[in-house]
């Protein structure tokens, strides 16, 4: 593949002027192959259709994901990880029921049902992602007592999972996030790449969420307040 083939190329601003309310637009620009990843999140079996957290339309992330990982040199997966009877979960929690909420020490956590079990096929990657050239897959939420929808920290926001680290040291500056679910591990994602000093962009089309309770218009919102840009896949160029 040519480099320009693999170039990922913003359209000009006018494209985005739509997306006014969610961050400012911003001009077309050139981003070079080698300083650009691409972060695929927690498209796992869990999360696709017939998964014990299935999140309605996870499936149709594929085919995107799939279209757009060419135009990238760099590509890191996530996995969540989760032991058995964590902390996330609401079996863990005597009287607690999925989706309520807990305070853990670290603040206020969702209880979840089971999911990503380690070493379960549920927790196992989607079969039909086609990513050759991924390099890396950062397992997360695997620390009994703690949670982890973010690729970079825990939710604690204190405990590193070395990906801002890899970047870095790789030359990346920006960030492409997609996957599952826009609302939790994709936003945290992102926003903790901006907080790592990376530009990020989320690739709307190539995500799906929970939306509970409000939380996609939620993130949304957060996201724009940190920076982070919102953009479809045809906004990249193969």
């Amino acid at each position: 593949m040519s480099t320009t083939s693999r170039r990922t190329i913003l359209r000009s601003a006018a494209a985005f002027s739509a997306l006014g309310a969610f961050g400012p637009a911003f001009a077309a620009a050139p981003i070079k192959p080698g300083t650009a990843a691409l972060i695929v999140v927690d498209v796992q079996n869990c999360f696709l259709d017939g998964g014990t957290l299935a999140v309605k339309g996870g499936n149709e992330v594929i085919p995107v994901i799939n279209k757009i990982a060419p135009a990238f040199e760099n590509i890191v997966l996530t996995q969540d990880w989760h032991t058995a009877g964590h902390a996330s979960f609401a079996s863990a929690h005597g009287g607690k029921k999925p989706f309520e909420t807990t305070k853990l020490r670290y603040g206020q956590q969702v209880l979840w049902p089971d999911h990503c079990v380690q070493g379960t096929e549920d927790a196992a990657l989607g079969k039909d992602l086609k990513l050759p050239t991924a390099q890396l897959i950062i397992r997360k939420g695997f620390h009994q007592d703690m949670d982890s929808y973010s690729a970079f920290q825990e939710a604690d926001h204190k405990t590193a999972t070395g990906l801002a680290g890899y970047l870095k040291a790789r030359g990346i500056k920006t960030v492409f996030v997609t996957g599952l679910a826009t609302d939790f591990c994709v936003a945290w994602t992102a926003m903790d790449a901006r907080k790592a000093g990376f530009d990020a962009y989320v690739v709307e089309d190539a995500t799906r969420a929970i939306d509970l309770n409000g939380s996609l218009a939620a993130a949304w919102k957060d996201m724009s307040a940190k920076g982070v840009k919102r953009i479809q896949s045809s906004d990249i160029a193969l």
